[in-house]
């Protein structure tokens, strides 16, 4: 490792390079190239009051000047492709899972199912105070929806092919047998 130089670093006037770094000349250009373009068209320089010109072809008064669309960044893809939506209030993780939703309504209309709930909260394992004092957060497993078919309480969640291998949800399904006894189904 080399040994730094102390800093403020001085370098002499006239030095190109220090090392590998290079050395920027202080010598600014006496306009940037939209400056000398204004100047041009208008033979005002920049130096002076041409904001306050009235006849100034770039003011925001002036027709030729124009307002740019906000240009924010463009929002990143969900990271399994889903879109979410919303329906009579109720917002879905995405289409497929708002499509089976529609699906088990007709089905609890038609006194096939009862007791249809949806985002349904199962606690896996409880809140836990660790030897140092400090707490380790429950864990839960949240279903997309539940009913009653026969008695029996069914749960299901929508899962596409990647959401399926998901690590997290494979470890929460097995979680779920153990704890409540409910077996997972999942809607592709």
């Amino acid at each position: 490792m080399t040994k730094r130089a102390p800093w403020p670093m001085v370098v002499p006037v006239g030095t190109t390079t220090v090392g590998t770094a290079r050395v920027r000349d202080d010598a600014r250009p006496a306009m940037t190239t939209a400056q000398r373009r204004i100047y041009e068209l208008t033979g005002d320089p920049p130096q002076t009051a041409a904001l306050d010109d009235p006849t100034d072809p770039f003011s925001p008064t002036s027709s030729t000047y124009t307002v740019l669309p906000n240009l924010t960044a463009p929002k990143k893809a969900p990271k399994y492709r889903n879109t979410r939506c919303e329906h009579n209030g109720i917002k879905f993780d995405s289409q497929r899972e708002r499509s089976h939703w529609f699906h088990l309504v007709q089905q609890q209309a038609a006194g096939l199912i009862s007791d249809l709930r949806l985002q349904v909260p199962f606690v896996l394992t409880e809140r836990r105070q660790r030897d140092d004092g400090t707490w380790e957060r429950a864990s839960k497993y949240v279903a997309d929806f539940t009913y009653l078919r026969d008695g029996k309480l069914i749960v299901e969640d929508v899962k596409s092919e990647a959401t399926r291998k998901n690590r997290a949800y494979v470890q929460k399904r097995k979680q779920m047998l153990d704890r409540h006894g409910i077996t997972v189904k999942e809607i592709k």
